[in-house]
């Protein structure tokens, strides 16, 4: 049985072993030479649909910045993240695949005390916040940082807590800025943000989610909803944070991760977007609340979220063309999962998984298709052919390597991912992937390979189960078909792959036990 280790307290190692890994590859005749260092600006939505913006086929919601963003650079069709928050960018960070990873599913370390009790975390800060990553993490960030990047992190973190080794600024971060915590982000209204290590304070008053709309009061009556928008609305903070960022890193490389919480619930947005999709829409029913804040009118507002967004990215390019930068700044835009489908999130009315299924048991939370492929567009002027279209199968653990390839850096021996630099420049040979494996503990326990077009996949692991499904996304894209029986010499590749790339994890939460019987 295979295992990782973690080390928190050997610091002067760690610092030996992290020099030699972010070691410069610079070796003669090196492929890709730019007259100066590019800048980075990666954007990750949060919960956003494979079929949420207009570029991929999304007909209900107003996406012009990320449209034209696509028209102006590459759009990927079979780009893959993960199905929930924080191991989604636990592997984008790291450039691990989820057999191997330290953080493979949502871990709020509840043994901390009530980490749900919004008024006891906005009373004490040690309660808010993930389980932490180790001080040994080679992220995205500490690996631009030592290049000589100025790094941002704007948005949701979700890999650490405060006082901890986990924190943005201990894992690469030159400066940090939004929530710490991704259970705060259940509102858009909360008490404060954070700003590096410290809070800032937020005019807004402390009010649990969880709430329903008092029976005794009128549910179409748009008044009755008014106690939920406060005054402070903290993705306009975000971007304001990130624009700052910009102005005053614009004479130097930088990398800016922009993990915006939008469009993930609750349902709450500005007034004037919420007006005009209600006049689009017309009269819908209310959310009346329970396990978010009620909504008046969920459609309106979720629409609402996705088009601020889309704002927002039209902001960011706004002020890299004012600064001079743009021509010399790659643009990346992904989600970090399929869309939700609670709390007045209503996947089937938008379409939201694309060609995909985004109801619960297909989208967030599971590997099906709708819960894992993600839009995933990049965009660099002069450098990336136009309105152009991959198809290449590509992941968000493809982002490390692509980075140190495009800085002629030696890429860490941890990494899973490849390099996609050469589908992104249209230049130089692309690496084959041979398959991308995913496994999942959540949500009954999950695992899926893919190999070519072929994807197995495996539910209810946690009951015991370990029949694997398999489906041909060349002509079943949406999973309908099992043809596992037709095929045993696919399913007997893919328990070869289970066998070599499943870790047991550092963390027993993550175990699922069919896996480590298996690996036996």
């Amino acid at each position: 049985m295979k295992k990782t280790f973690q080390f928190y307290t050997i610091v002067l190692l760690f610092t030996t072993i992290f020099s030699v890994s972010l070691t410069s590859n610079a070796q003669k005749g090196s492929k890709n030479s730019f007259s100066k260092k590019p800048n980075i600006v990666y954007i990750l939505a949060d919960d956003m649909g494979y079929g949420e913006l207009g570029c991929y086929g999304q007909e209900k919601i107003e996406t012009p910045n990320l449209d034209q963003l696509a028209k102006r650079g590459k759009r990927f069709t079979q780009h893959y993240a993960y199905p929930v928050c924080a191991p989604s960018r636990y592997l984008l960070m790291t450039g691990q695949n989820s057999g191997k990873a330290f953080i493979r599913g949502n871990h709020e370390w509840a043994d901390r005390g009530d980490v749900w009790n919004f008024k006891a975390m906005e009373d004490n800060p040690y309660l808010e916040g993930q389980y932490p990553i180790p001080d040994s993490t080679i992220t995205m960030a500490k690996i631009l940082k030592k290049a000589g990047y100025t790094t941002a992190l704007v948005g949701k973190w979700g890999l650490g807590a405060s006082m901890t080794a986990g924190t943005p600024n201990n894992q690469g971060f030159d400066y940090f800025y939004g929530y710490i915590c991704q259970r705060q982000d259940h509102t858009y209204y909360s008490g404060h943000l954070w700003e590096n290590n410290n809070r800032v304070p937020l005019d807004n008053r402390i009010v649990d989610p969880n709430i329903e709309l008092p029976k005794d009061l009128d549910p179409l009556d748009e008044k009755n909803y008014e106690k939920y928008q406060q005054k402070d609305y903290a993705p306009d903070y975000l971007i304001k944070a990130a624009l700052k960022f910009i102005d005053k890193s614009k004479d130097k490389p930088f990398f800016l991760y922009y993990p915006s919480p939008l469009p993930h619930v609750s349902l709450q947005a500005p007034k004037d977007l919420v007006a005009y999709y209600h006049k689009k829409f017309g009269d819908e029913k209310p959310f009346l609340g329970g396990s978010y804040f009620p909504c008046r009118y969920p459609h309106a507002t979720y629409a609402a979220m996705i088009t601020l967004l889309d704002q927002q990215v039209g902001q960011i390019i706004k002020k890299l063309k004012d600064k001079g930068v743009y021509d010399n700044t790659i643009i990346m835009f992904c989600s970090d999962n399929g869309p939700a489908y609670n709390a007045g999130v209503d996947p089937a009315f938008f379409k939201s998984a694309g060609p995909f299924n985004g109801a619960y048991g297909w989208g967030k939370g599971f590997l099906r298709e709708g819960g894992i492929r993600e839009p995933f567009i990049v965009s660099w002027p002069g450098k990336i052919q136009e309105g152009s279209t991959s198809d290449l199968i590509s992941a968000t653990i493809d982002m490390v390597p692509t980075f140190c390839d495009l800085l002629n850096l030696k890429v860490p021996k941890h990494v899973d991912g490849i390099s996609i630099l050469p589908t992104i420049l249209a230049k130089g040979k692309q690496t084959d992937r041979n398959y991308l494996y995913f496994e999942y503990p959540e949500y009954g326990g999950q695992q899926a390979i893919r190999i070519g077009n072929w994807k197995g996949i495996r539910l209810d692991m946690l009951k015991g189960n370990t029949k694997w499904s398999l489906y041909d996304l060349a002509a079943d894209q949406t999973e309908q078909h099992d043809v596992a029986n037709q095929h045993p010499e696919i399913i007997k590749k893919m328990k070869a792959i289970s066998k070599r790339e499943h870790h047991t994890p550092e963390l027993s939460r993550f175990e699922i036990p069919v896996l480590e019987k298996e690996a036996l």
